[in-house]
Parts: structure tokens; C-alpha cells; sequence
């Protein structure tokens, strides 16, 4: 599946509603399984699993690529290119003020995938 089709139906995703049950329940269709797993793949890497927490994380509900820079021991460059790793991923939504990027989590698509990895509590006798 492409970026630009993964993109495109995360968008879709009703963030009120989940999209399956947890996969500790049952199987999530194919079709699901296809659009969110370049979701957990994005993830899948320690920069940008850390720099996914520090955008979900901020204050104010987005932060600039400034603040997210310095935190690491990493080029500029590459920073960015974590970061377009996740937008195409669907994961965050970007908008440039003159010459800095601010970022913001798309809370539909990270309830989703919490949903998903949810585990159900046994219920106590």
C-alpha cells in the first residue's frame, strides 16, 4: 500500500469509535492490519518512538522542531527525516510559522492503535 493511500485512510479512521477489537480478543482484518501497521513500523525506532513522545507529551499540545532538536545527538537532517517518517506514517500533522515546523499528535490514530494493543483485566471470583 502507498504512503499516499495510508495517509489517506488513516485520515479516514473515526477517532470516537475504534476500529476493531483488541488484538487480544480477536484477529483485526487485513484491511486494518494493512493501514496501521506502517503506524507501528514508524515507530519501531527508538528516535522516533521518543520524539513521538515528546510531541504527544507537550504542554501546550504541539511543539516546535526547535525544542525537539537539541534533545538529541543527532543532525538536524536527520531529525527531519525522522519526523517525515511520522507524518507519512500518519502519526503527527505538521505546520510551518515562518521558518520552524511545529508538530502535533493525531489523537484518532494513537487511540487506535492503543486500542489495539489493549489487554483485557480478568475479572476477579
Amino acid at each position: 500500500m502507498s504512503k499516499q493511500k495510508v495517509a489517506l485512510a488513516l485520515s479516514g479512521l473515526n477517532a470516537a469509535t475504534p476500529c476493531c477489537a483488541p488484538i487480544s480478543e480477536q484477529r483485526i482484518p487485513a484491511e486494518t492490519a494493512a493501514v496501521l501497521a506502517p503506524a507501528f513500523k514508524a515507530l519501531g525506532d527508538p528516535v522516533r518512538l521518543q520524539l513521538m513522545s515528546m510531541i504527544a507529551s507537550a504542554p501546550a499540545g504541539e511543539i516546535c522542531v526547535c525544542d525537539l532538536t537539541p534533545a538529541f545527538d543527532l543532525s538536524g537532517p536527520t531529525i527531519s527525516h525522522h519526523l517525515k517518517t511520522l507524518r507519512e506514517a500518519g502519526l503527527v500533522d505538521a505546520e510551518r510559522r515562518g521558518t520552524w515546523v511545529y508538530y502535533r499528535a493525531r489523537p484518532g490514530i494513537m487511540r487506535q492503535l492503543a486500542g489495539l494493543l489493549e489487554v483485557g483485566v480478568p475479572v476477579s471470583a
